[in-house]
């Protein structure tokens, strides 16, 4: 009689520089998207759960902020919360993209990662991604250039904008998680409220919209969250949007200067920002949404503890 396969349960946290694809992978591994996207670096500024749970297990992801030079209390903030998420959980997952140019060589940023990654001392994985970025022929030696300078567990090359090789990392990573009982719900897929993930949706859209300097200012909070209006009305039809939800939300700047840039000429830049985040909050939850944003100045918030707790930071 075969005996039943172990059943297996843990945490992994996604670990590496801004902008190396870790939100990407999150939400390839969920399915959903639970964190936001964009070219810039620093996008991800909190530790974001998502659940992946499967007959044979469950693994729940952490994703981080990218860790860089820490300058300023957001930033120091940002990489603590990094940090402090490889120390708690089963697994690491590093993830490296490629160098830009021919010569393969471990960064600055990457070695420094790894000797903080040698004092935690969890199991560790590799992850390339962004592999079809690349000639095959560059794979090889990065994987031998990365294992002169750590003991990984294992090495994954992927690709999370394609889903290629993610399926088989969940695989890797459940097989190196404990056994037990699953640790959240079946159906969970993140810990994130809505107002929240509401609150980053429209940050996204400042990030995608502003120039350059205006995104590393910018913290948006939601201000009134009414859903009294959400149920669907008797007679709607189940694939049309499930009543009404009234959304009031303030982005918040450092300077007046940049309030003027994110509401643009006429109201414009604010207009365009509204409407594809309110989009994105639709689809989000399945209902159709008002949203009213506003624009605030608190001087300095990224560089105070106060503005950082202010503003959701702490």
């Amino acid at each position: 009689m075969a005996s039943p396969k172990t059943h297996r349960s843990g945490f992994a946290a996604l670990i590496g520089r801004p902008n190396v694809g870790k939100s990407t992978l999150l939400n390839a591994l969920t399915g959903e998207k639970i964190a936001i996207v964009s070219p810039k670096p620093q996008t991800t500024r909190n530790r974001i759960l998502g659940v992946v749970t499967r007959p044979e297990g469950q693994v729940a992801f952490l994703d981080t902020p990218g860790i860089h030079q820490a300058k300023g209390e957001l930033n120091r903030y940002m990489v603590e919360v990094a940090l402090s998420a490889a120390e708690e959980v089963d697994l690491v997952l590093f993830l490296i993209e490629p160098p830009a140019g021919e010569k393969l060589e471990v960064s600055p940023g990457n070695r420094t990662i790894l000797e903080r990654l040698q004092k935690v001392g969890k199991p560790t994985f590799l992850v390339i991604n962004k592999i079809d970025s690349i000639p095959k022929a560059m794979l090889l030696p990065l994987i031998d250039l990365y294992r002169n300078e750590f003991p990984f567990a294992e090495v994954v090359p992927i690709s999370a904008r394609e889903k290629d090789g993610v399926e088989r990392l969940f695989d890797a990573v459940l097989g190196h998680m404990p056994e037990g009982e699953n640790v959240f719900d079946d159906d969970m897929l993140t810990d994130q409220q809505e107002r929240v993930l509401v609150a980053e949706y429209i940050r996204e859209q400042v990030l995608r919209h502003c120039r350059q300097e205006i995104p590393y200012s910018t913290a948006v909070l939601v201000d009134i969250f009414d859903e009294s209006e959400r149920e669907p009305r008797p007679g709607t039809p189940p694939n049309q949007l499930g009543g009404l939800i009234r959304i009031a939300a303030s982005i918040y700047v450092e300077r007046d200067s940049q309030k003027a840039i994110i509401i643009g000429k006429q109201g414009q830049m604010l207009k365009t920002i509204g409407t594809d985040a309110r989009k994105s909050v639709q689809r989000l939850l399945g209902a159709h949404v008002y949203l009213d944003l506003r624009v605030r100045v608190e001087p300095r918030w990224s560089e105070r503890p106060e503005g950082l707790k202010k503003l959701g930071y702490d």
